[in-house]
């Protein structure tokens, strides 16, 4: 690695290195989240990225909660939207397949490739219950 070092909050370095894991996820795949391919992308060494998250496993870990949280924060979004303007059950439909449409399907995909899986987090609890206020109001 050359140039001048940059700096950074950790907060900060810990975005930059999920941003650049979560691309390589939806490029290659789980096997293409190396901790020298996130370190190339954010121009810092293998063991900086290993300060932050400890080893790959510790990264992949990392990587697979901030792309759930991420996943879960935008179908909220959308379901908030959603009853907020009081639309149609197609419309929810809609919006929810607009945010996987923005990217969010590669990484839904990459995830479960790499056995995420939703443990009881309730990525979909949003929707289940604007589903049932919906039923309830229409009586």
């Amino acid at each position: 690695m050359s140039g001048r070092r940059i700096r950074r909050r950790p907060e900060e370095a810990r975005l930059l290195i999920l941003e650049a894991a979560e691309q390589l996820l939806v490029e290659g795949g789980p096997r293409a989240v190396q901790v020298r391919a996130v370190a190339q992308r954010v121009g810092m060494t293998d063991a900086g990225v290993t300060h932050h998250f400890g080893s790959r496993d510790g990264l992949l870990v990392a990587l697979l909660r901030h792309g759930g949280r991420r996943m879960r924060h935008a179908i909220e979004d959308a379901t908030r939207s959603w009853v907020e303007h009081g639309a149609s059950l197609g419309e929810l439909v809609g919006a929810i397949a607009d945010v996987y449409e923005e990217g969010y399907s590669e990484l839904a995909i990459a995830l479960h490739a790499a056995g995420w899986r939703d443990e009881g987090v309730g990525m979909l609890d949003s929707v289940v219950e604007a589903l049932h206020a919906a039923r309830a109001r229409a009586g």
